[in-house]
């Protein structure tokens, strides 16, 4: 046991910095800690030449406002490859119709706002007839398409007819950034694409996208991955490295998840590596936190100065 790491407590200074800010917090422990850590590795990623970056998005990112920080991931090159789950798509399509999210509060009646046909999402309010809209626009671009595609293929066709350059979707087309979403039945777009199937032909082959995602990880000298949330995004990420000769390189999760039950979304980055997912040398860190508090943190900050 080495006893050569002393506590420094942290000092806030006027005016200082999201960097500043950060850096105070190194020779603190718990989270504070682990988001120092966090930008340190976020930093050293985004600026190794030869790492290919992994997101990986889950949770309701988007309604709680994170939408722009993600694009701004995407148009700064901070994103070579995106992961999202499929809800979190259908918000940015909305968004980037003009339609909004509006705060609200988890204090609510839920079935007035069943009879107010407004949705909830914990603390923001979403208006039903969003959809109605929503559909009118993807059942109009799904007759621009193939008839056969892949999922990421068929999201870039979205985004490439969005007029909106903060949406993600749009910014991924216009980097030529793939966006994968391997459960996509699992959401609203899932849900006008079958509709849209009763009587039209549109043939959209779930295993394509397998082909692409390996060879990137084949092809990547280096990789390093920000994992927001768990699901299906992490586990199709990590899973990608286990056909390929090589590990991720670095690793971040934000989670509030906890590992005692066994499910994915809890497990820790160091279980990855038994799996060989993340190298046994690889940076690590997992950040136990609400990832709409620490994602702007660790962005910011990694923009925003030198952490030292």
């Amino acid at each position: 046991m080495e006893l050569n790491k002393p506590i420094r407590p942290a000092k806030i200074t006027r005016d200082m910095t999201v960097d500043q800010l950060v850096d105070s917090l190194s020779g603190c422990a718990f989270g504070a800690g682990r988001i120092y850590e966090a930008v340190d590795i976020y930093r050293e990623m985004i600026n190794d030449p030869d790492c290919t970056k992994f997101l990986g998005l889950a949770g309701a990112m988007v309604p709680a406002g994170m939408r722009h920080i993600v694009s701004d991931m995407i148009r700064d090159k901070e994103i070579d490859i995106l992961v999202s789950t499929g809800a979190n798509l259908v918000h940015d399509i909305i968004e980037s119709m003009g339609l909004h999210h509006y705060k609200g509060t988890d204090a609510i009646d839920d079935i007035k706002l069943k009879q107010d046909a407004v949705n909830r999402i914990y603390d923001v309010f979403l208006p039903e007839h969003h959809f109605t809209d929503f559909e009118e626009k993807l059942q109009s671009i799904f007759k621009e398409i193939p008839e056969k595609l892949s999922i990421t293929q068929l999201l870039s066709h979205i985004g490439a007819r969005l007029d909106d350059d903060a949406s993600i979707l749009k910014s991924a087309y216009d980097m030529n950034v793939p966006v994968y979403c391997p459960a996509i039945q699992d959401s609203i777009i899932g849900l006008q694409a079958w509709l849209y199937k009763q009587t039209n032909q549109l043939n959209v082959d779930v295993f394509e996208d397998m082909r692409g995602l390996i060879d990137r990880c084949f092809d990547a000298k280096r990789a390093g991955v920000m994992i927001i949330g768990g699901g299906v995004p992490k586990n199709f990420i990590l899973q990608s490295m286990l056909v390929t000769p090589r590990s991720f390189d670095y690793a971040i999760a934000l989670t509030m998840d906890r590992p005692e039950t066994g499910g994915l979304s809890g497990a820790t980055l160091d279980e990855a590596r038994s799996w060989g997912k993340i190298g046994e040398k690889a940076r690590s860190v997992t950040v136990y936190s609400d990832a709409t508090i620490t994602l702007p943190i660790i962005v910011a900050a990694a923009k925003s100065g030198r952490i030292k």
